[in-house]
């Protein structure tokens, strides 16, 4: 009898044919590029239903002025962020470019998490529906699913709760609640990302977000002795290496970015 041999995937090959993070000539180039991600990461947001008022920000470090970041302009909604009215704060709070107000959370939360982390380049933090509702039970993601592992033990909970963030005392601590980490889930205040491109930290709030619905959704079906069946700590791990690596983050935004810029291309002005 012949045996067919099991067909088998060379990583080096696939990987050789998709495409890469790309590389800048230039700080001003690269800077049009982050600024462009951040537009398109709000309208996003916007799409998704992740906006609640005057509430959440993603920021982008400046490739140039490194303690400084770009940021959405306070009181603009997420559909209205386009690369030319974003602004630019340095780590006190200070408007350095763009004529708008800056959100007093965003730089108190985002400056001490630029400042602990040199490797995070954008970080994003938004009041969505189902992390809000998740954060309530004070406790990280159970791997249920193959999409939930790209945070398995690599994401954290902060459980101290001190009001909105006006502090820079509060920033420094969910910095370092967060501490290497991909994310956090702020309890009883909702979910923040952080990623080594603006493309990576966007993607992570947005399937972390559907990762807290997911598993809502599935408590809420168990009946009296039932338990979710979690996946095995070996697969998870190994999920993760391919599903939580900061390539994955970048390449999975890649479609989504193709998709808004073609149906709101007023965001890159």
């Amino acid at each position: 009898m012949n045996v067919r041999a099991r067909d088998t995937i060379d990583p080096a090959a696939m990987m050789a044919k998709l495409p890469m993070p790309p590389k800048f000539a230039t700080a001003a180039e690269e800077r049009l590029h982050r600024k462009q991600r951040l537009a398109a990461g709000f309208r996003l947001f916007s799409k998704f239903g992740f906006d609640e008022g005057v509430a959440g920000h993603i920021t982008a470090r400046d490739p140039e002025f490194s303690d400084t970041f770009w940021v959405n302009p306070f009181g603009v909604h997420f559909s209205q962020v386009k690369v030319s009215n974003l602004i630019r704060c340095d780590h006190a709070g200070r408007g350095v470019e763009g004529a708008y107000p800056v959100n007093t959370a965003a730089f108190v939360i985002h400056s001490r998490l630029h400042a602990a982390r040199p490797d995070v380049v954008a970080a994003a933090h938004s009041h969505s529906t189902y992390g809000r509702a998740f954060s309530t039970l004070g406790r990280p993601l159970a791997p249920i699913t193959q999409d939930v592992c790209a945070f398995y033990n690599d994401h954290a909970v902060y459980d101290n709760f001190g009001g909105v963030a006006v502090e820079l005392d509060e920033g420094q601590r969910i910095a370092e609640a967060i501490g290497k980490n991909k994310a956090a889930i702020l309890q009883n205040h909702g979910l923040i990302t952080v990623g080594g491109t603006v493309d990576e930290a966007v993607w992570w709030f947005i399937t972390m977000e559907r990762s807290c619905q997911v598993q809502l959704l599935a408590e809420a079906t168990l009946r009296d002795g039932q338990t979710l069946r979690m996946i095995s700590p070996q697969a998870a791990t190994q999920t993760y290496k391919i599903a939580g690596s900061g390539f994955a983050g970048w390449f999975q935004f890649q479609p989504l970015y193709a998709r808004i810029i073609k149906e709101q291309p007023d965001l890159l002005e």
